[in-house]
């Protein structure tokens, strides 16, 4: 079966949430990351990163397999130093560009995801994938180490267990992806979408400026020493209070009422 070159590479689905969905739609090479495929990834995520009306993101794929990584054909036919080191800077930039996004990213994994696409799923804010999903960073096998992928890896995994995936290249089961701290569910066969949908609605119904803030904070303060780490939160905190949504929160539960974010989305308009 071919793929049409008019389809698009990636499709862009939205629902009257604001939850973004964009699926890698080259099932035919296992939704692999050719520079074009790169290029309409990060024109989505630019185009879900200009949206205020986003409120989450979904990354999915088309097919059998979430993502197999680079693609190896284009890559061998073209080697040369800068070549590499270009398609390599644009995958790290694609791959920044999810956790710049002001909304949470959730990887919709199935069939396998292996290198660059273990390392989309690690880069991804939450992860969820079906039980029969595989994931691996198995570019060493191929005499290639899986070095941009282990920058994403080595901040979900524990060191040795990270490591020990980057070295012999072997794959691990769903399971233990989340066990390790790769993926946060596995979804029984059939129930993957409705898994995905669960984790949505939690977040949806939470105050958007509270998620938006919370994630952009998250990622700093991880790479900071602990004081400035705290530093930086007891600030986001104070203006996250200041809020009208923290407010109307903190009043619902003094008042023993559920809170009104809509009522509080009205106020924060005046």
């Amino acid at each position: 079966m071919t793929h049409p070159a008019k389809d698009p590479l990636v499709l862009h689905g939205k629902d009257g949430r604001g939850v973004i969905t964009l699926t890698l739609n080259r099932p035919q090479a296992f939704n692999a990351l050719s520079e074009a495929m790169l290029d309409a990834l990060r024109a989505a995520l630019e185009r879900a990163a200009a949206d205020t009306s986003a409120r989450v993101l979904v990354i999915a794929a088309a097919g059998k397999a979430f993502c197999a990584g680079h693609d190896l054909k284009e890559m061998r036919a073209a080697p040369r130093l800068a070549y590499y080191e270009r398609l390599f800077a644009k995958c790290s930039s694609v791959m920044m560009a999810i956790q710049e996004l002001p909304v949470p990213v959730i990887a919709r994994v199935q069939g396998v995801a292996t290198a660059a696409g273990c390392q989309l799923v690690a880069m991804c804010d939450l992860a969820v994938a079906s039980h029969d999903a595989r994931f691996a960073v198995s570019g060493v096998n191929l005499g290639l180490f899986c070095a941009t992928p282990g920058v994403a890896l080595s901040r979900n995994v524990a060191r040795k267990a990270a490591f020990e995936m980057l070295v012999t290249g072997d794959f691990i089961s769903a399971q233990q992806a989340r066990e390790r701290g790769l993926i946060n569910r596995v979804a029984p066969e059939g129930a993957l979408d409705a898994e995905v949908e669960s984790l949505v609605a939690r977040i949806v119904s939470k105050p958007k400026v509270a998620v938006s803030l919370g994630k952009a904070l998250f990622y700093r303060q991880i790479e900071k020493p602990i004081k400035g780490a705290y530093a930086d939160a007891g600030k986001i905190m104070a203006c996250n209070m200041m809020d009208e949504a923290a407010l109307e929160g903190v009043q619902a539960f003094i008042d023993k009422r559920p809170p009104s974010w809509a009522a509080a989305k009205k106020r924060r308009g005046k």
